[in-house]
Protein backbone atom coordinates (compact mmCIF):
# COMPACT_ATOMS: atom_id res chain seq x y z
CA UNK A 1 0.00 0.00 0.00
CA UNK A 2 1.38 3.37 -1.21
CA UNK A 3 1.34 6.19 1.96
CA UNK A 4 1.69 8.61 0.05
CA UNK A 5 0.22 10.02 -3.46
CA UNK A 6 2.75 11.73 -5.83
CA UNK A 7 0.16 14.63 -5.72
CA UNK A 8 1.47 15.37 -2.43
CA UNK A 9 4.89 16.28 -3.49
CA UNK A 10 7.13 14.20 -1.88
CA UNK A 11 10.64 13.22 -2.87
CA UNK A 12 13.29 11.22 -2.64
CA UNK A 13 17.31 12.71 -2.80
CA UNK A 14 19.35 9.91 -3.94
CA UNK A 15 23.44 10.33 -3.63
CA UNK A 16 25.10 8.63 -6.56
CA UNK A 17 28.82 8.76 -5.89
CA UNK A 18 30.25 7.15 -8.46
CA UNK A 19 33.93 6.76 -9.84
CA UNK A 20 34.16 9.07 -12.80
CA UNK A 21 31.33 11.60 -10.97
CA UNK A 22 29.02 12.85 -8.30
CA UNK A 23 25.45 13.12 -8.88
CA UNK A 24 22.27 13.57 -7.49
CA UNK A 25 18.63 12.80 -8.51
CA UNK A 26 15.13 13.64 -7.40
CA UNK A 27 12.65 10.92 -7.53
CA UNK A 28 8.74 11.37 -6.93
CA UNK A 29 7.36 8.46 -5.77
CA UNK A 30 6.08 7.05 -8.95
CA UNK A 31 9.83 6.36 -9.47
CA UNK A 32 9.99 9.39 -12.38
CA UNK A 33 13.17 11.77 -12.65
CA UNK A 34 12.42 15.12 -11.14
CA UNK A 35 16.04 16.82 -10.86
CA UNK A 36 18.83 15.99 -11.47
CA UNK A 37 22.93 17.18 -11.06
CA UNK A 38 25.89 15.45 -11.76
CA UNK A 39 29.95 17.13 -11.60
CA UNK A 40 32.62 15.06 -13.38
CA UNK A 41 35.49 13.94 -11.04
CA UNK A 42 39.36 14.20 -11.36
CA UNK A 43 41.19 10.95 -12.01
CA UNK A 44 44.74 10.25 -10.59
CA UNK A 45 47.24 7.99 -11.98
CA UNK A 46 50.41 8.47 -9.70
CA UNK A 47 51.91 4.81 -11.06
CA UNK A 48 51.01 2.54 -13.50
CA UNK A 49 48.02 0.55 -11.92
CA UNK A 50 47.64 3.05 -9.08
CA UNK A 51 44.43 5.21 -9.51
CA UNK A 52 43.32 7.58 -6.32
CA UNK A 53 40.29 10.15 -5.91
CA UNK A 54 40.38 13.18 -3.73
CA UNK A 55 38.31 12.27 -0.25
CA UNK A 56 37.37 15.90 0.02
CA UNK A 57 36.70 16.49 -3.68
CA UNK A 58 34.24 13.72 -3.27
CA UNK A 59 32.40 15.57 -0.65
CA UNK A 60 32.48 18.42 -1.32
CA UNK A 61 30.96 17.92 -5.16
CA UNK A 62 28.54 15.47 -3.38
CA UNK A 63 27.25 17.92 -1.26
CA UNK A 64 27.33 20.94 -3.97
CA UNK A 65 25.12 18.39 -6.52
CA UNK A 66 22.85 17.13 -3.78
CA UNK A 67 21.96 20.94 -3.26
CA UNK A 68 21.79 21.53 -6.39
CA UNK A 69 19.09 18.84 -7.26
CA UNK A 70 17.10 19.73 -4.16
CA UNK A 71 16.93 22.90 -5.01
CA UNK A 72 15.63 22.63 -8.78
CA UNK A 73 13.39 19.90 -7.28
CA UNK A 74 11.82 22.33 -4.55
CA UNK A 75 10.76 24.97 -6.71
CA UNK A 76 7.46 23.78 -6.87
CA UNK A 77 5.62 23.09 -3.46
CA UNK A 78 6.52 19.78 -1.58
CA UNK A 79 9.38 18.49 0.46
CA UNK A 80 12.71 15.77 0.08
CA UNK A 81 11.29 13.32 2.51
CA UNK A 82 14.44 10.92 2.60
CA UNK A 83 17.69 10.66 1.10
CA UNK A 84 19.61 7.49 -0.59
CA UNK A 85 23.18 7.06 -0.67
CA UNK A 86 24.88 4.58 -3.34
CA UNK A 87 28.48 4.77 -4.16
CA UNK A 88 31.38 3.28 -5.98
CA UNK A 89 32.02 0.14 -3.98
CA UNK A 90 35.61 -1.43 -3.01
CA UNK A 91 37.22 2.47 -2.64
CA UNK A 92 38.57 3.16 0.61
CA UNK A 93 38.78 6.33 2.77
CA UNK A 94 40.62 6.44 6.02
CA UNK A 95 40.31 9.52 8.17
CA UNK A 96 40.69 11.34 11.21
CA UNK A 97 38.00 11.03 14.03
CA UNK A 98 38.18 14.05 15.58
CA UNK A 99 39.09 16.56 12.01
CA UNK A 100 36.80 14.16 9.85
CA UNK A 101 39.85 14.82 7.39
CA UNK A 102 41.39 12.02 5.10
CA UNK A 103 45.10 11.05 6.17
CA UNK A 104 45.63 9.76 2.40
CA UNK A 105 43.70 9.90 -1.28
CA UNK A 106 41.23 7.37 -1.69
CA UNK A 107 42.47 4.26 -3.29
CA UNK A 108 40.06 3.46 -6.22
CA UNK A 109 38.80 0.09 -6.57
CA UNK A 110 40.49 -0.28 -9.74
CA UNK A 111 43.83 0.38 -8.17
CA UNK A 112 46.27 -2.63 -8.92
CA UNK A 113 48.72 -1.31 -6.01
CA UNK A 114 48.76 -4.40 -3.90
CA UNK A 115 49.09 -7.29 -6.21
CA UNK A 116 52.02 -8.07 -4.48
CA UNK A 117 50.35 -8.26 -1.61
CA UNK A 118 47.67 -10.13 -2.49
CA UNK A 119 50.43 -12.66 -3.90
CA UNK A 120 52.14 -12.97 -0.45
CA UNK A 121 48.42 -13.99 1.02
CA UNK A 122 47.94 -15.81 -1.52
CA UNK A 123 51.23 -17.60 -0.76
CA UNK A 124 50.39 -17.65 2.81
CA UNK A 125 47.63 -20.00 2.32
CA UNK A 126 44.55 -17.40 2.95
CA UNK A 127 42.69 -17.70 -0.06
CA UNK A 128 40.83 -20.87 0.76
CA UNK A 129 39.28 -19.01 4.56
CA UNK A 130 38.80 -15.75 2.37
CA UNK A 131 36.89 -17.69 0.03
CA UNK A 132 34.76 -19.58 2.35
CA UNK A 133 34.02 -16.63 4.66
CA UNK A 134 33.80 -13.74 2.39
CA UNK A 135 32.77 -14.88 -0.62
CA UNK A 136 35.38 -13.17 -2.54
CA UNK A 137 38.71 -14.11 -4.27
CA UNK A 138 42.56 -12.67 -3.18
CA UNK A 139 42.56 -9.26 -5.43
CA UNK A 140 43.52 -5.79 -5.11
CA UNK A 141 40.27 -5.20 -6.28
CA UNK A 142 38.93 -5.57 -2.93
CA UNK A 143 39.07 -2.99 0.11
CA UNK A 144 41.21 -4.94 3.07
CA UNK A 145 44.71 -4.55 1.00
CA UNK A 146 44.19 -1.37 0.34
CA UNK A 147 43.81 -0.50 4.10
CA UNK A 148 47.03 -2.83 4.73
CA UNK A 149 48.70 -0.89 2.42
CA UNK A 150 48.09 2.56 4.19
CA UNK A 151 49.08 1.20 7.21
CA UNK A 152 52.49 0.03 5.73
CA UNK A 153 53.41 3.09 4.19
CA UNK A 154 51.53 6.29 6.01
CA UNK A 155 54.20 6.44 8.98
CA UNK A 156 52.40 6.18 12.48
CA UNK A 157 48.85 5.25 10.95
CA UNK A 158 49.16 1.88 12.68
CA UNK A 159 49.48 3.66 16.03
CA UNK A 160 46.72 5.61 15.65
CA UNK A 161 44.31 3.44 14.32
CA UNK A 162 45.18 1.68 17.41
CA UNK A 163 44.57 4.51 19.73
CA UNK A 164 41.19 5.13 18.22
CA UNK A 165 42.32 8.42 16.34
CA UNK A 166 41.48 6.68 12.97
CA UNK A 167 38.30 5.57 10.72
CA UNK A 168 38.15 3.43 8.07
CA UNK A 169 35.20 3.35 5.41
CA UNK A 170 34.02 2.81 1.90
CA UNK A 171 31.86 5.86 0.24
CA UNK A 172 28.87 4.77 1.69
CA UNK A 173 30.80 5.49 5.29
CA UNK A 174 32.79 8.55 4.48
CA UNK A 175 29.22 10.45 3.05
CA UNK A 176 27.70 9.30 6.21
CA UNK A 177 30.58 10.39 8.33
CA UNK A 178 29.92 14.05 7.18
CA UNK A 179 26.54 13.84 6.72
CA UNK A 180 25.32 12.78 9.68
CA UNK A 181 28.05 12.30 12.16
CA UNK A 182 27.85 8.51 12.33
CA UNK A 183 30.29 5.82 11.57
CA UNK A 184 28.65 3.38 9.58
CA UNK A 185 27.89 1.14 6.71
CA UNK A 186 25.39 -1.75 5.58
CA UNK A 187 25.70 -5.20 4.19
CA UNK A 188 26.27 -4.73 0.66
CA UNK A 189 29.54 -2.50 0.96
CA UNK A 190 30.83 -4.09 3.94
CA UNK A 191 30.36 -7.65 1.99
CA UNK A 192 33.26 -5.65 -0.35
CA UNK A 193 35.99 -5.24 1.44
CA UNK A 194 36.98 -9.18 1.83
CA UNK A 195 36.79 -8.57 5.64
CA UNK A 196 33.05 -9.46 6.26
CA UNK A 197 31.92 -12.66 7.15
CA UNK A 198 28.74 -12.88 4.87
CA UNK A 199 27.51 -15.76 7.01
CA UNK A 200 27.46 -14.07 10.06
CA UNK A 201 26.61 -10.54 9.02
CA UNK A 202 29.62 -9.39 11.25
CA UNK A 203 33.01 -8.44 10.90
CA UNK A 204 35.24 -11.48 11.09
CA UNK A 205 37.32 -11.23 13.57
CA UNK A 206 40.04 -13.92 12.48
CA UNK A 207 40.45 -12.71 9.37
CA UNK A 208 41.09 -9.06 11.23
CA UNK A 209 43.84 -10.68 12.91
CA UNK A 210 45.51 -11.90 10.62
CA UNK A 211 45.32 -9.12 8.40
CA UNK A 212 46.35 -7.01 10.97
CA UNK A 213 43.87 -4.32 10.75
CA UNK A 214 42.53 -3.20 14.20
CA UNK A 215 38.87 -4.07 14.67
CA UNK A 216 38.34 -0.06 16.24
CA UNK A 217 38.63 1.61 12.87
CA UNK A 218 36.07 0.16 11.02
CA UNK A 219 32.35 1.18 10.82
CA UNK A 220 29.26 0.09 12.36
CA UNK A 221 26.89 -2.40 9.94
CA UNK A 222 23.14 -1.20 10.01
CA UNK A 223 20.46 -3.03 7.65
CA UNK A 224 20.57 -1.62 4.15
CA UNK A 225 17.00 -0.14 4.35
CA UNK A 226 16.14 1.95 8.08
CA UNK A 227 17.31 5.60 8.90
CA UNK A 228 21.13 5.73 9.66
CA UNK A 229 20.71 9.47 11.01
CA UNK A 230 19.94 12.59 10.12
CA UNK A 231 21.48 15.78 8.36
CA UNK A 232 21.18 19.35 7.89
CA UNK A 233 23.38 20.08 4.81
CA UNK A 234 21.41 19.73 2.05
CA UNK A 235 18.22 21.36 2.76
CA UNK A 236 19.02 23.10 6.31
CA UNK A 237 16.41 21.01 7.86
CA UNK A 238 17.07 17.50 9.08
CA UNK A 239 16.46 14.79 6.91
CA UNK A 240 16.81 11.07 7.16
CA UNK A 241 18.97 8.94 5.73
CA UNK A 242 17.47 5.96 4.94
CA UNK A 243 18.84 3.84 2.61
CA UNK A 244 22.36 3.01 1.51
CA UNK A 245 23.76 0.20 -0.98
CA UNK A 246 26.42 -0.44 -2.62
CA UNK A 247 25.57 1.06 -6.88
CA UNK A 248 26.07 -2.69 -8.31
CA UNK A 249 22.84 -4.05 -4.92
CA UNK A 250 20.92 -0.65 -5.74
CA UNK A 251 20.84 -1.04 -9.62
CA UNK A 252 19.65 -4.83 -8.88
CA UNK A 253 17.31 -3.51 -7.07
CA UNK A 254 16.47 -0.71 -9.07
CA UNK A 255 15.97 -3.51 -11.50
CA UNK A 256 13.13 -4.86 -9.47
CA UNK A 257 15.65 -7.89 -9.40
CA UNK A 258 14.11 -9.34 -6.13
CA UNK A 259 13.40 -12.85 -6.87
CA UNK A 260 15.62 -15.09 -6.81
CA UNK A 261 17.21 -15.83 -10.19
CA UNK A 262 16.43 -12.16 -11.22
CA UNK A 263 19.66 -10.81 -13.12
CA UNK A 264 20.47 -7.61 -13.95
CA UNK A 265 24.06 -6.27 -15.67
CA UNK A 266 24.79 -2.43 -15.26
CA UNK A 267 27.27 -1.06 -18.17
CA UNK A 268 29.15 1.59 -16.65
CA UNK A 269 32.98 2.27 -15.92
CA UNK A 270 33.07 -1.33 -15.73
CA UNK A 271 30.34 -3.57 -15.86
CA UNK A 272 28.85 -5.58 -13.46
CA UNK A 273 26.60 -8.84 -13.47
CA UNK A 274 24.45 -9.48 -10.25
CA UNK A 275 21.77 -12.52 -10.02
CA UNK A 276 20.10 -13.11 -7.05
CA UNK A 277 20.38 -15.92 -5.05
CA UNK A 278 17.81 -15.57 -2.07
CA UNK A 279 18.34 -16.05 1.45
CA UNK A 280 21.61 -18.23 0.96
CA UNK A 281 25.04 -17.66 -0.45
CA UNK A 282 26.16 -19.32 -3.55
CA UNK A 283 29.53 -19.87 -3.48
CA UNK A 284 30.93 -20.17 -7.10
CA UNK A 285 34.38 -22.41 -8.30
CA UNK A 286 34.10 -20.69 -12.02
CA UNK A 287 35.49 -17.10 -10.56
CA UNK A 288 32.00 -15.29 -9.46
CA UNK A 289 32.00 -13.82 -6.34
CA UNK A 290 29.06 -14.09 -3.68
CA UNK A 291 28.35 -11.21 -2.58
CA UNK A 292 25.02 -9.47 0.41
CA UNK A 293 22.47 -7.94 -2.01
CA UNK A 294 20.45 -6.37 0.91
CA UNK A 295 19.18 -6.66 4.41
CA UNK A 296 15.54 -5.19 4.57
CA UNK A 297 15.64 -5.59 8.24
CA UNK A 298 14.95 -9.30 8.01
CA UNK A 299 18.25 -10.75 7.51
CA UNK A 300 20.65 -10.84 4.47
CA UNK A 301 19.97 -11.88 0.69
CA UNK A 302 22.68 -12.68 -1.30
CA UNK A 303 23.73 -12.50 -5.41
CA UNK A 304 26.58 -14.51 -7.27
CA UNK A 305 28.28 -11.40 -8.72
CA UNK A 306 30.80 -11.29 -12.17
CA UNK A 307 32.87 -8.05 -12.90
CA UNK A 308 34.07 -6.41 -15.42
CA UNK A 309 36.56 -3.80 -14.57
CA UNK A 310 36.62 -1.93 -17.75
CA UNK A 311 33.65 -1.26 -20.17
CA UNK A 312 32.96 2.30 -20.72
CA UNK A 313 35.94 3.32 -19.61
CA UNK A 314 37.50 1.89 -22.67
CA UNK A 315 35.48 4.92 -24.53
CA UNK A 316 37.07 7.39 -22.01
CA UNK A 317 40.08 5.95 -22.69
CA UNK A 318 39.81 6.83 -26.72
CA UNK A 319 38.36 9.84 -25.88
CA UNK A 320 41.06 11.43 -23.25
CA UNK A 321 44.14 9.40 -24.25
CA UNK A 322 44.27 8.33 -27.55
CA UNK A 323 42.11 11.21 -28.86
CA UNK A 324 39.86 9.30 -32.01
CA UNK A 325 36.38 10.00 -29.57
CA UNK A 326 35.60 13.62 -29.18
CA UNK A 327 32.37 12.20 -27.33
CA UNK A 328 31.69 8.70 -25.82
CA UNK A 329 27.84 9.26 -26.80
CA UNK A 330 28.60 9.53 -30.32
CA UNK A 331 30.42 6.13 -30.11
CA UNK A 332 27.25 4.14 -31.43
CA UNK A 333 26.83 6.11 -34.39
CA UNK A 334 31.04 5.77 -35.51
CA UNK A 335 30.59 2.11 -34.72
CA UNK A 336 27.42 2.06 -36.77
CA UNK A 337 28.86 3.49 -39.82
CA UNK A 338 30.98 0.47 -40.45
CA UNK A 339 29.94 -3.36 -41.06
CA UNK A 340 32.07 -4.66 -38.77
CA UNK A 341 35.87 -4.27 -36.96
CA UNK A 342 37.37 -5.79 -40.17
CA UNK A 343 38.98 -8.59 -38.05
CA UNK A 344 40.14 -5.98 -35.43
CA UNK A 345 39.42 -7.21 -31.58
CA UNK A 346 40.38 -4.46 -28.22
CA UNK A 347 40.80 -6.46 -25.14
CA UNK A 348 40.88 -3.54 -22.67
CA UNK A 349 42.54 -4.89 -19.84
CA UNK A 350 43.96 -1.79 -18.35
CA UNK A 351 44.05 -2.82 -14.60
CA UNK A 352 43.60 -6.55 -15.22
CA UNK A 353 40.72 -8.87 -16.10
CA UNK A 354 38.13 -9.34 -13.59
CA UNK A 355 35.65 -12.75 -13.50
CA UNK A 356 35.76 -15.43 -14.26
CA UNK A 357 39.48 -15.02 -15.71
CA UNK A 358 41.29 -13.33 -13.12
CA UNK A 359 44.28 -12.01 -14.16
CA UNK A 360 45.43 -8.88 -12.36
CA UNK A 361 48.41 -8.95 -14.38
CA UNK A 362 47.07 -9.04 -17.88
CA UNK A 363 47.14 -5.70 -19.71
CA UNK A 364 45.18 -4.43 -22.85
CA UNK A 365 45.92 -5.38 -26.29
CA UNK A 366 44.59 -3.89 -29.26
CA UNK A 367 44.62 -7.31 -31.99
CA UNK A 368 43.98 -7.90 -35.75
CA UNK A 369 45.11 -4.91 -37.10
CA UNK A 370 45.23 -4.02 -40.59
CA UNK A 371 45.78 -1.48 -42.91
CA UNK A 372 42.18 -0.68 -43.39
CA UNK A 373 41.84 -0.66 -39.24
CA UNK A 374 40.60 3.14 -38.66
CA UNK A 375 38.77 5.13 -36.18
CA UNK A 376 35.43 3.26 -36.45
CA UNK A 377 37.00 -0.37 -36.34
CA UNK A 378 38.24 0.51 -33.29
CA UNK A 379 35.51 2.29 -31.30
CA UNK A 380 33.21 -0.53 -32.36
CA UNK A 381 35.74 -2.97 -31.15
CA UNK A 382 35.87 -0.97 -28.03
CA UNK A 383 31.88 -1.46 -27.79
CA UNK A 384 31.84 -5.32 -28.70
CA UNK A 385 34.57 -5.80 -26.16
CA UNK A 386 31.76 -4.80 -23.31
CA UNK A 387 29.20 -6.65 -25.30
CA UNK A 388 32.06 -10.19 -25.50
CA UNK A 389 33.00 -9.70 -21.41
CA UNK A 390 29.36 -9.46 -20.42
CA UNK A 391 28.83 -12.87 -22.06
CA UNK A 392 31.54 -14.10 -20.69
CA UNK A 393 30.44 -13.41 -16.88
CA UNK A 394 26.62 -15.10 -18.29
CA UNK A 395 28.14 -18.39 -19.07
CA UNK A 396 30.05 -18.59 -15.97
CA UNK A 397 26.73 -17.64 -13.97
CA UNK A 398 24.55 -19.69 -15.70
CA UNK A 399 26.83 -22.44 -14.76
CA UNK A 400 27.33 -21.48 -11.22
CA UNK A 401 23.52 -20.57 -10.78
CA UNK A 402 22.11 -24.08 -12.68
CA UNK A 403 19.92 -21.79 -14.93
CA UNK A 404 19.79 -19.90 -18.54
CA UNK A 405 18.65 -16.65 -18.37
CA UNK A 406 15.79 -15.93 -20.82
CA UNK A 407 16.67 -12.29 -20.99
CA UNK A 408 18.80 -9.80 -19.86
CA UNK A 409 17.98 -6.44 -17.28
CA UNK A 410 20.51 -3.56 -18.64
CA UNK A 411 20.97 -0.47 -16.91
CA UNK A 412 24.08 2.00 -16.58
CA UNK A 413 25.17 5.25 -19.04
CA UNK A 414 26.12 2.90 -21.49
CA UNK A 415 22.56 1.20 -22.00
CA UNK A 416 21.86 4.29 -23.69
CA UNK A 417 23.85 3.33 -26.43
CA UNK A 418 21.98 1.31 -28.87
CA UNK A 419 24.52 0.01 -30.71
CA UNK A 420 25.82 -1.76 -27.50
CA UNK A 421 22.27 -3.00 -26.67
CA UNK A 422 21.71 -4.79 -30.25
CA UNK A 423 25.13 -6.35 -30.46
CA UNK A 424 24.88 -7.73 -26.84
CA UNK A 425 21.36 -9.51 -28.00
CA UNK A 426 22.92 -10.54 -30.90
CA UNK A 427 25.85 -12.05 -29.32
CA UNK A 428 24.00 -13.58 -26.11
CA UNK A 429 21.59 -15.14 -28.53
CA UNK A 430 18.76 -13.64 -26.18
CA UNK A 431 16.42 -10.50 -25.49
CA UNK A 432 18.22 -7.50 -23.77
CA UNK A 433 15.95 -5.31 -22.02
CA UNK A 434 16.75 -1.72 -20.42
CA UNK A 435 14.26 -0.01 -18.41
CA UNK A 436 11.87 2.92 -18.72
CA UNK A 437 13.91 5.48 -16.17
CA UNK A 438 17.48 4.73 -16.82
CA UNK A 439 18.66 5.59 -13.37
CA UNK A 440 18.37 1.97 -12.27
CA UNK A 441 21.01 2.61 -9.19
CA UNK A 442 20.10 6.05 -8.14
CA UNK A 443 16.26 4.54 -8.34
CA UNK A 444 17.21 1.59 -6.22
CA UNK A 445 19.28 3.45 -3.27
CA UNK A 446 15.75 5.73 -3.63
CA UNK A 447 13.32 2.85 -3.15
CA UNK A 448 15.62 1.46 -0.36
CA UNK A 449 15.48 4.85 1.21
CA UNK A 450 11.61 5.24 1.01
CA UNK A 451 10.91 1.58 2.39
CA UNK A 452 13.28 2.61 5.42
CA UNK A 453 11.18 5.44 6.39
CA UNK A 454 7.60 3.41 5.02
CA UNK A 455 7.03 5.52 2.12
CA UNK A 456 6.23 1.89 0.72
CA UNK A 457 5.23 -0.95 2.83
CA UNK A 458 5.54 -3.96 0.72
CA UNK A 459 8.06 -4.72 -2.05
CA UNK A 460 5.70 -5.39 -4.03
CA UNK A 461 4.77 -1.79 -4.55
CA UNK A 462 7.85 -0.93 -5.57
CA UNK A 463 8.37 -3.78 -8.00
CA UNK A 464 5.48 -2.26 -10.40
CA UNK A 465 7.50 0.82 -10.18
CA UNK A 466 10.16 -1.08 -12.01
CA UNK A 467 8.89 -0.76 -15.84
CA UNK A 468 10.94 -2.07 -18.79
CA UNK A 469 11.66 -0.01 -21.69
CA UNK A 470 13.41 -0.55 -24.91
CA UNK A 471 14.04 -4.71 -25.20
CA UNK A 472 16.54 -5.28 -28.04
CA UNK A 473 16.32 -9.08 -30.16
CA UNK A 474 18.65 -10.74 -31.32
CA UNK A 475 19.65 -10.12 -35.29
CA UNK A 476 22.37 -11.89 -36.13
CA UNK A 477 22.59 -15.68 -37.10
CA UNK A 478 23.59 -17.91 -34.24
CA UNK A 479 26.78 -19.22 -36.25
CA UNK A 480 28.20 -15.41 -37.17
CA UNK A 481 27.88 -14.62 -33.30
CA UNK A 482 29.62 -18.04 -32.06
CA UNK A 483 32.57 -17.38 -34.79
CA UNK A 484 33.17 -13.80 -33.59
CA UNK A 485 32.95 -15.08 -29.59
CA UNK A 486 35.24 -17.54 -30.77
CA UNK A 487 38.24 -14.96 -32.00
CA UNK A 488 36.90 -12.81 -29.06
CA UNK A 489 38.62 -15.82 -26.52
CA UNK A 490 41.28 -16.44 -28.53
CA UNK A 491 42.25 -12.32 -28.46
CA UNK A 492 42.26 -12.43 -24.97
CA UNK A 493 44.27 -15.56 -24.69
CA UNK A 494 46.81 -13.68 -26.72
CA UNK A 495 46.86 -11.06 -24.11
CA UNK A 496 47.44 -13.57 -21.56
CA UNK A 497 50.39 -15.30 -23.23
CA UNK A 498 51.57 -11.48 -23.46
CA UNK A 499 51.60 -11.27 -19.76
CA UNK A 500 52.68 -14.92 -19.02
CA UNK A 501 55.97 -14.18 -21.66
Amino acid sequence: MLLYTDAMKQYILALDQGTTSSRAIVFGLNGNVCAKAQKELRQFYPKPGWVEHDPEEILKSQIEMAKRAANDALKGKGKIAAIAITNQRETIVVWERATGRPVAPAIVWQCRRTSDLCEKLKKAGMEKEIRKKTGLLIDPYFSATKLMWLFDNVPGLRKRAENGEIAFGTIDSWLLFHLTGVHATEPSNASRTMLFNIHSGEWDEEILQELKIPRNVLPAVFPTSGVFGYTEKITGSPLPVSGVAGDQQAALFGQGCIRPGNAKNTYGTGCFLLMHTGKAPVLSRNGLLATVAWDLGKGLEYALEGSIFVAGAALQWLRDEVGILDDVEESGRIAAAVPDTGGCYLVPAFVGLGAPRWRPDVRGALVGLTRGTGRGQIVRAALESIAFQTKDLVGAMEKAGGRMMDSLKADGGACRNDFLMQFQADILGRPVARPRVFESTALGAAFLAGLGVSLWNRLSDVERLCALGDVFKPSLEAASADKKYRLWKKAVAAAEAFAGG
